[in-house]
């Protein structure tokens, strides 16, 4: 990834394929609550721009890992439950 990425960036208005301009939820955001609930807001936020880079979707990538988790997912196989990895394991299924 370079800094010319379009699909990363640091604006708030994100543009969408066809052409719309789309903002981020910034009060959501900004007022989490709390320090620990802003820190939560930016994980989720961070995998979802993840899976959106890697070509994963993201509702069905965090359906998936937090369905393996509660179903006892082991912690030395995390790497497993990583965005690039989903995508690897859905096209080795598909093939």
């Amino acid at each position: 990834m370079t800094g010319d990425d379009p699909r990363c960036t640091t604006s708030r208005a994100l543009k969408t394929e066809s052409g719309n301009t789309r903002f981020w939820r910034a009060p959501n955001a900004l007022f989490a609550g709390s320090d620990g609930g802003a820190e939560h807001w930016a994980v989720v936020a961070s995998l979802i721009e993840t899976c959106k880079i890697n070509d994963v979707d993201p509702l069905a990538y965090l359906t998936d890992v937090l369905t393996r988790i509660v179903n006892g997912h082991p912690n030395r196989d995390i790497d497993q439950l990583l965005p690039w990895a989903h995508r690897a394991q859905a096209l080795e299924a598909a093939a």
